[in-house]
């Protein structure tokens, strides 16, 4: 059920989405069986094995693709080109199989700790992976660094973890499809509800699904989706080979969070600009960083890239810079309360965590000084409670600063 002619909002609810033709139940059962019974040797109604086939993982990778504008039909690819696995790293290990032994793949050079652990500290010995890191918000050093080898894979993240960059997707879209690259883009911050990468030339988009696409803290999962009949054929193949699936109980979660996406992405996007403005006011912050701020640098990509109803918006993430230290910000971040000091973002409550020390820490230490991720970087989860309450949390914290 493809819904083709709804709006986002709507497709949130009902993409992707069939009632149960038994009892039409709107949403789908937790399917939980290990294996499905056969009438003959290889006849059967469609399942076989659950890390193969399962009807509540299918939902949701119906609707995730639905929502990333993968065009294809069930007829062309039962899910749609939507893939679902136990956990973002997951998800990234699987398209990774993409790649042959010794490929070269350029990735932005600000990414998710794990992700750079991956691509680095795993990849490069286990599969003689050469990651290439490249400032994409420059398409220009993209195109110098294809002059040195061409890589197989381009790897974007957009808005940035933790710095916020913003790279121009078509721009990148445009010189990969030119030197036949596969392009990823990592739509975590996102979400499809801001941008869809499928729609601006991208081969594959992926999400950590345990940030806002669950929404709630209470589910860790990820997903690649594609428009590319060809790919989804090879991910259809590595996902079932390698076996890093979505589980049931997780699918259900995933799919329930999807349906309020639209709405909680709305407060998130208003609660961060809201906040944004006036902590780059306050006289304890040395800088924000916030796609939706003029200051930020690349805030035209970013107003025309980004858009929630036909309109400009930026996301929940926001990024600052205490005025001080190592010191300043402990101080900072043991004082916070509404904001709860924990790794991950995306969810209905407000989250507040300190990169160098802890999602980013295993980015090697020169790395993270060239990219700016100091002692005095802290990032926040803007969540979904009223912005004055949370306003109000911040201005007591900082007064320890």
């Amino acid at each position: 059920m493809a819904h083709p002619h709804l709006h986002l909002e709507s497709r949130c609810v009902h993409g992707g989405q069939h009632p149960d033709p038994v009892t039409g139940a709107v949403m789908p059962a937790i399917a939980t069986s290990s294996t499905f019974i056969q009438e003959s040797p290889g006849v059967h109604k469609g399942f076989e094995y659950s890390r193969s086939h399962n009807a509540t993982r299918f939902a949701f990778e119906r609707s995730i693709a639905n929502l990333e504008s993968s065009g294809l039909s069930e007829e062309q690819e039962r899910t749609c080109g939507g893939f679902a696995f136990a956990s973002g790293l997951a998800a990234i290990s699987t398209c990774l199989e993409l790649l042959d032994t010794g490929d070269t793949l350029v990735s932005m050079d600000d990414v998710y700790g794990g992700t750079h652990r991956l691509f680095s500290k795993v990849r490069q010995r286990s599969a003689g992976l050469a990651p290439v890191y490249v400032d994409l918000t420059n398409p220009a050093l993209f195109e110098a660094a294809l002059q040195k080898k061409k890589p197989a894979m381009v790897w974007v993240e957009t808005p940035t973890n933790p710095t916020l960059k913003v790279v121009d997707l078509a721009a990148i879209a445009t010189i990969a499809k030119k030197h036949g690259i596969i392009s990823v883009c990592d739509n975590t911050f996102a979400t499809p509800m801001l941008q869809r990468p499928l729609e601006m030339g991208f081969d594959i988009v992926m999400h950590s699904v345990t940030k806002y696409l669950g929404g709630h803290s209470d589910v860790v999962g990820g997903a690649l989706v594609t428009n590319r009949a060809d790919l989804a054929e090879k991910l259809r193949f590595l996902q079932n080979a390698i076996g890093g699936v979505m589980g049931p109980f997780d699918a259900y979660l995933a799919l329930r969070g999807v349906k309020t996406l639209a709405v909680r992405m709305q407060r998130h996007c208003e609660s961060g600009m809201h906040i944004a403005q006036w902590l780059e006011k306050h006289p304890k912050v040395e800088r924000v960083v916030y796609p939706g701020l003029a200051s930020h640098a690349q805030h035209a990509v970013a107003k025309k890239q980004m858009q929630l109803a036909g309109k400009p918006a930026f996301g929940g993430m926001i990024t600052i810079f205490i005025r001080g230290g190592l010191a300043e910000s402990r101080r900072f971040l043991e004082n916070v309360h509404m904001f709860a000091l924990a790794e991950s973002l995306g969810g209905v409550e407000s989250l507040i965590e300190h990169p160098a020390i802890m999602t980013h820490a295993s980015v090697p230490a020169e790395s993270r000084k060239a990219l700016g991720i100091s002692d005095n970087l802290v990032r926040l989860s803007v969540g979904i409670e009223h912005q004055q309450d949370l306003i109000n949390d911040l201005e007591k914290a900082l007064a320890h600063v």
